[in-house]
């Protein structure tokens, strides 16, 4: 697991979600839990693709934007 990879992915993802306007709570759903989601945003577990899209279809963007960063 690379620990800044995941560290800079997890703060685009809270930028993404905050610049929506949502809050974690927003992506409960049966494709990811809250306490899934919030375990991304802090970068204490890796993320499956299918987590990705089911994270960019609630952001309402495309999945390779949450890959966007530097």
């Amino acid at each position: 697991m690379d620990k800044r990879f995941l560290q800079k992915f997890a703060k685009h993802l809270r930028s993404l979600r905050k610049e929506k306007g949502l809050v974690q709570d927003d992506f409960n759903s049966n494709k990811i839990s809250r306490s899934m989601y919030a375990h991304i945003e802090l970068a204490d577990t890796d993320v499956t693709l299918s987590k990705v899209k089911a994270i960019a279809d609630r952001l309402g963007v495309h999945p390779k934007e949450l890959l966007d960063f530097d």
